[in-house]
């Protein structure tokens, strides 16, 4: 399928709304408790997880399609449970291109090769590599089926006034302009946020010289379903490239081009397809898409003004190596969500808010430490810096240490958030749980003898996980109260291991599936003031 027939199957209509009726006829904007602007896969998350919570949510978007082209193709184990749990990751994991084994190469020869899930026991792969352009068709297909979710095509945010209480709009449509009401107004709307300029706020933050090309070519071939990164290859001598799978028959290729490339000039067909050749060795392929970018290693100050929450590509930057991208603007989203969740219902202080600033923050500056390290190790500014580059990656085929330093793009990995929200440890644990951490997935098996996932059995909101030791607690006040070996069974002993559980633990999960606390034994005031402290109502012990 070529881009243009995409285009035409992913076009969708601008339709009237009542707001602009109410408006036209009093003058008086509607209101509502939240709106998002920008349908990309981090709008469309938001969306989808504040209508699950029982919330309504418009979404303005200034297109009436989905955008051509791949884009973001890598989607990491993390942001596919985050989907899962929003009913849409099965159709993107059906469709989409499964892999866990990266290969790095110096030249032709392989330096060496990694497995990013080398253990059984997880329902979602590491990664699977899937077009944008299908990730954001499920999550438009996903919204459809919830009635809270009110998704206007070609309305384009042009004006933002941040009030003490709120949020107004100017929305600009094919028939005219309305202004609308916002208790919150969540920024989406990408790398280019119109929403952010017209707060007046800017980017910090290193952009690198080097330019990169993007190509997406159909072809049949035998190259397995893994990541591939060349340095300094025979066919683009001096630079890097990377080649991956995706669905289709479809193949990404990223090449580096050098700080003095003219992005018009190397668009052209007629100078990509020669070098694709050089690559591929044949010219049996189609050229589908093309694009070029920099690197650029940047973000806001602050991801909360007032009652503007910016989120994904609005609020922060990362090159593309690593998919830390879409990745982390999913995990802004679910870490967003539950707290403003809590806010509009009353269950939680607007304060909570600080907390989503500042641990997206945090992983937005580890992200962006990685992406720039990719960038230093894939594009050395000296020559000098360059010849280390080829020592280490000499060194790498034959010794362990120096596999660590080579840095094709450290993947994206989901943030250990620091402690604030958390309740710190009174006992050590291993493991491979983390305080901080998402916990690991691992199979159980329910009463009935049926098969299910523990992620699955988590909670929307906060969860208490028991391990049965003779004597279940009563039920725990704001959360769900599971126990491991009375309702589910830990039969593998993966659970076990991982959470390093022992009879009497107790585990005290946030509604983002996030670590918050754990104890050897239950105690029902600990819980208590650990769901607290997650919600932002107990100031941290030191």
């Amino acid at each position: 399928m070529g881009a243009g027939a995409r285009k035409a199957l992913y076009q969708f209509g601008y339709a009237r709304s009542i707001d602009q009726d109410v408006f036209a006829a009093t003058g008086a904007p509607a209101r509502h408790a939240v709106v998002v602007v920008g349908a990309g896969p981090v709008g469309m998350t938001v969306a989808i997880d504040l209508a699950m919570r029982g919330n309504e949510v418009v979404i303005l978007d200034d297109a009436d399609r989905i955008g051509e082209g791949s884009r973001a193709i890598c989607f990491a184990q993390r942001t596919l449970e985050i989907w899962d749990r929003l009913g849409v990751a099965r159709p993107m994991v059906d469709k989409g291109v499964t892999w866990q084994v990266g290969k790095n190469f110096l030249h032709d020869d392989l330096v060496y090769q990694f497995d990013l899930l080398p253990e059984d026991g997880h329902k979602m792969p590491a990664f699977i590599n899937l077009q944008q352009y299908y990730a954001e068709l499920y999550l438009v297909e996903r919204i459809a089926e919830l009635p809270g979710v009110d998704l206007r095509w070609r309305n384009k945010v042009t004006a933002i006034d941040n009030r003490p209480d709120g949020v107004r709009l100017t929305v600009e449509t094919p028939e005219g302009a309305y202004d609308i009401d916002a208790d919150w107004l969540i920024a989406c709307d990408g790398a280019k946020s119109p929403v952010r300029d017209m707060l007046g706020l800017e980017f910090r933050g290193e952009v690198f010289d080097d330019r990169f090309l993007i190509a997406d070519v159909k072809m049949t071939a035998d190259f397995p379903a893994e990541r591939w990164f060349w340095f300094d290859p025979p066919f683009h001598a001096g630079q890097s490239a990377l080649l991956h799978k995706q669905p289709d028959d479809v193949w990404r290729i990223d090449l580096q081009l050098g700080p003095e490339a003219d992005p018009e000039v190397e668009q052209k067909p007629e100078n990509v397809v020669p070098r694709i050749e050089r690559m591929l060795g044949h010219r049996n392929f189609e050229l589908e898409w093309v694009s070029l970018y920099s690197f650029q290693c940047r973000r806001i100050d602050r991801f909360v003004h007032g009652h503007v929450v910016f989120c994904g590509d609005s609020a922060h930057q990362v090159s593309p190596f690593g998919a830390r991208g879409a990745n982390s603007g999913v995990q802004d989203a679910e870490n967003l969500v539950w707290k403003l969740d809590l806010v509009l219902k009353g269950e939680a202080d607007a304060a909570l808010m600080e907390s989503y600033d500042a641990e997206r923050s945090f992983a937005a500056d580890e992200n962006i430490g990685h992406s720039t390290r990719s960038t230093d190790f894939i594009a050395p500014k000296t020559p000098m810096e360059r010849t280390l580059r080829n020592a280490v990656l000499n060194l790498a085929s034959r010794t362990q240490f120096a596999r660590k330093m080579v840095n094709s793009g450290r993947l994206s990995m989901p943030a250990t958030y620091p402690a604030d929200l958390a309740t710190a440890d009174a006992e050590p644990f291993s493991g491979s749980a983390r305080l901080g951490a998402p916990v690991p997935d691992a199979p159980l098996r329910k009463a009935d003898g049926s098969d299910t996932w523990l992620l699955d059995e988590l909670a929307d909101g906060f969860t208490v996980l028991h391990v049965a030791n003779g004597t279940a607690p009563n039920a725990v006040d704001g959360a769900d109260l599971r126990i491991i070996g009375g309702e589910i069974f830990d039969e593998t002993g993966q659970f076990r291991r991982r959470f390093d559980a022992t009879p009497g633990a107790t585990y005290v999960i946030r509604p983002d599936q996030h670590l918050a606390a754990r104890f050897r034994h239950f105690e029902a005031q600990k819980v208590a003031d650990a769901i607290a402290r997650a919600k932002g109502r107990v100031p941290v012990t030191v």
